[in-house]
């Protein structure tokens, strides 16, 4: 493979499992959203997941993965990534990223969000507005885009396009996915010489980009899973996991496999029947 570890192309039967998990983790991460509100602990929201993961007859990708302690990631303010619920308990105008994922039959999905607890600062909401914009750049250069590599340059474009200045974290990147969470190929937020693998049918990956408002420099707590900006600043976290075909793209983990946002960027997805 000269120097890439292989890929795992999906047929067109497995990417219709695939979108099974997908709807799994798109209803279980709505479940969260409704429910988060100032007063609720990060645990609360780790339970609601749980809960809604297993009435589905699915099994949560995170729990127990490398030892890992719950089924959702719940970062908070300046935690960027893999906080690990708990007693925090939410206050007004937190920024609040859940990242979450599933297996069904054997096939994983995974998706985040970020949002901001009522009395928002507008700052926050424009961080966490230009995060979901610049992961849908990233989705829709899948489709336009030639290799993988394209997806970098689009997210970096939408961030460095906002009005504020934002950073654009690389120590933690997209990826594969299919019947492991994390799958070759990195699928990174940034651009860079190396373009990647050509984008094509059967491919199937995660676009999560994570900008701050600040630097995008990063540090793990003593936990060993929450990662933080150094400076303190805020950060937001998004992700699709999105499949291409031999007609398009359809994003798996989006109750509209991502026909209204990509609708506006000039593309539309093609859905597996």
């Amino acid at each position: 493979m000269f120097g890439r570890e292989a890929i795992e192309y999906k047929t067109s039967e497995q990417i219709v499992l695939m979108r099974k998990t997908g709807l799994v983790v798109a209803s279980s991460l709505a479940a969260v959203r409704a429910a988060a509100r100032p007063g609720l602990t990060t645990a609360d929201l780790d339970r609601i997941a749980a809960e809604a993961i297993a009435a589905a007859g699915a099994t949560p990708s995170f729990l127990g993965y490398h030892g890992y302690p719950a089924t959702l990631c719940v970062s908070v303010n300046e935690e960027i990534v893999h906080g690990i619920p708990g007693s925090r308990v939410l206050q007004p105008g937190d920024v609040v990223s859940v990242d979450c994922g599933a297996i069904l039959d054997g096939w994983h999905g995974d998706s985040a969000f970020s949002m901001v607890l009522p009395e928002a600062d507008d700052a926050d909401l424009e961080l966490v507005d230009v995060t979901e914009r610049s992961m849908w750049a990233g989705i829709a250069a899948l489709a336009t885009g030639q290799r993988v590599g394209d997806v970098g340059g689009a997210v970096e474009d939408v961030a460095e396009a906002a009005p504020a200045e934002y950073g654009v974290i690389q120590e933690y990147v997209g990826h594969g996915i299919g019947t492991a969470m994390h799958q070759p190929p990195e699928v990174l937020n940034y651009r860079t010489r190396d373009r990647g693998p050509r984008l094509r049918p059967g491919l199937c990956v995660a676009v999560e980009p994570m900008l701050t408002r600040g630097q995008r420099y990063t540090q793990v707590l003593a936990d060993e899973w929450t990662v933080i900006t150094r400076d303190g600043a805020r950060a937001a976290h998004w992700e699709h996991s999105v499949a291409i075909h031999e007609a398009g793209i359809w994003v798996l983990t989006a109750v509209d496999g991502g026909a209204e946002a990509l609708a506006a960027l000039g593309v539309e997805i093609a859905a597996l029947s």
